[in-house]
């Protein structure tokens, strides 16, 4: 038998369009002599709906989709994908998390995910209802399998012994002789994460002594990035087919002899890390029905990057670039920005921010008794970017990223209303080393990047003569101590880490008025991170 992982993109709660997504594929499918099919977990809803579960109404209207598609299955063919469903008894949650397989001439079957993540991101438990995988065994064409939905398999300790479950109710299922276990899922990507997803699947494998296919959604919702990356193992845990990773697929195995239909090569840690931030701008733009992109381009190692980030996502004709040059901005600031404006094809505006900085000083002066020079002036600077930046956003219809890093965010080093203002944080999971890397390596194969903006010191230029390592601690030591406090919930051990943290605690009322940031990390500003404003912990 012949088995196609197929890996979609679907779009959150645009039920005609995914279930046209699974039709096409699925005839991609039939073209390669498939006689099963498997989608991730909500590809006809799409995934994660969070809150839009309120509204009964998107569930009626998937259901009517779901009844469409069913109509238009072709025959020969098994087909299993995720879905929304209701729950029919008066207790309990109002939804399942489910995966339906559908053949023609074959009353559909639903199955119901069972662990719900509650963790970072996701709080599953808010509308869905657990299940029981316990029975979840089919056979189709005389194969038999066994099915499982993302954080079903994830309930096995890890190599220190550590679980987010007290038991794991997958060691409990009374094992069949099967031929393949499935997962259908919508895991976000993290650098290192894959590694994880391998450990869970090599060991739901070996328990039920059989392959394992793993189907992961792809695309980006928010600032959730869903890679793809699908893979299947044999029963000791061993790769034997890899899809893509950030773009959709498919790819085909064979049950009895475990080839494949394409090999897929690795990508290494900055190439990863470049595409998933690609995609995650990308699909924000399309899901969002945003068609162009602009930022204010300094002269720094920040906005170079995003720059080079948003031609890839949406191409040079579809971003603009904008100098804001002030009162404290170096000469070359503005000669550099033009300079990557051109290697990279872009429209370069200039605004002077000068007069309007010294209108809104004078005025100030007057009205509040403004005098002597210190951090409002600085802040205005900044707020007068914002505004200038917001405006061409408004004219434009035109997405503005914000180019502030995750070390920047932890150490409060933001202005509010100011270089904070925008609709997606492209960097804002990245430490400032995370930063240069993608800058070198845009410039592997010649110079996009100016080298000069890679080698200058970086500067918010506020003041005459500024430096961030003025304010801040050196970025070799404060990213190590971002990476400890923040990702790894770690205790203040160097000096670096003492300073950061209370100033962490007092500056979360900044990151809550943050822009989506884009999550790269295992744990990140935004969604997943849901400390309080108000407290008095210093630990």
């Amino acid at each position: 038998m012949r088995i196609a992982l197929a890996q979609i993109n679907p779009t959150l709660a645009d039920f005609e369009f995914n279930k046209e997504k699974i039709l096409e594929f699925i005839h991609l499918a039939q073209q390669r002599k498939c006689e099963l099919v498997v989608f991730p977990e909500c590809a006809l809803f799409g995934y994660h709906p969070f809150d839009l579960l309120e509204r009964s109404k998107l569930v009626a209207k998937q259901e009517a989709e779901l009844k469409a598609l069913i109509k238009k299955i072709p025959k020969d063919i098994g087909v299993i994908f995720g879905l929304i469903t209701k729950n029919p008894k008066k207790m309990g949650r109002p939804y399942y998390n489910s995966a339906v397989f559908v053949a023609k001439g074959q009353k559909p079957r639903f199955f119901h995910k069972q662990l719900l993540p509650t963790g970072d991101v996701f709080d599953e438990a808010r509308f869905i209802e657990p299940g029981d995988f316990s029975k979840n065994y089919f056979s189709w064409k005389g194969k038999k399998f066994f099915l499982t939905i993302c954080e079903d398999i994830w309930a096995w300790p890890d190599a220190k012994g550590h679980s987010p479950y007290s038991e794991n109710p997958l060691a409990k299922v009374k094992r069949q002789k099967i031929d393949m276990v499935i997962n259908l899922s919508a895991s976000p990507y993290f650098v290192g994460k894959m590694k994880q997803r391998e450990y869970v699947v090599g060991k739901t494998a070996a328990y039920f002594k059989a392959p394992m296919m793993y189907v992961n959604i792809v695309g980006a919702q928010d600032e959730i990035i869903f890679d793809g990356g699908s893979f299947v193992v044999d029963k000791k845990g061993k790769k034997v087919l890899t899809c893509q990773q950030f773009e959709e697929d498919i790819n085909v195995i064979d049950l009895e002899t475990l080839e494949v239909w394409n090999k897929t090569a690795k990508l290494e840690t900055v190439e990863e890390l470049r595409r998933a931030l690609v995609l995650g701008i990308r699909d924000f733009c399309k899901k969002t029905g945003l068609q162009k992109i602009h930022l204010g381009l300094s002269g720094g190692i920040d906005s170079a990057v995003v720059a080079a980030l948003a031609v890839d996502a949406l191409g040079p004709s579809q971003v603009v670039t904008l100098g804001l040059p002030g009162p404290y901005n170096a000469p070359q600031s503005l000669t550099l920005a033009k300079d990557l404006a051109k290697n990279l094809g872009v429209e370069f505006k200039i605004v002077e921010m000068k007069s309007m900085y010294e209108n809104v000083v004078t005025a100030l002066e007057k009205g509040i008794d403004l005098s002597g020079f210190g951090i409002v002036h600085e802040n205005l600077q900044a707020r007068l970017r914002g505004i200038t930046l917001m405006a061409y956003s408004n004219k434009e219809n035109s997405l503005l990223l914000t180019t502030s890093n995750k070390s920047e965010y932890a150490a409060g080093y933001s202005t509010l209303y100011g270089d904070m203002c925008g609709g997606l944080a492209p960097l804002g999971d990245l430490t400032k080393e995370q930063v240069y890397a993608l800058a070198k390596y845009y410039n592997q194969q010649g110079e996009v990047i100016p080298q000069e903006i890679i080698d200058r010191a970086p500067s918010a230029e506020l003041r005459p003569d500024q430096k961030d390592e003025d304010t801040l601690p050196p970025y070799v030591k404060l990213d190590k101590s971002v990476q400890h406090l923040v990702e790894e919930s770690g205790a203040a051990k160097t000096e670096t880490d003492k300073w950061l943290l209370p100033v962490l605690m007092r500056t979360e009322f900044k990151r809550w008025q943050a822009p989506p940031i884009l999550k790269v990390s295992k744990h990140s500003f935004g969604r997943g991170r849901r400390y309080p404003i108000a407290h008095k912990a210093k630990e």
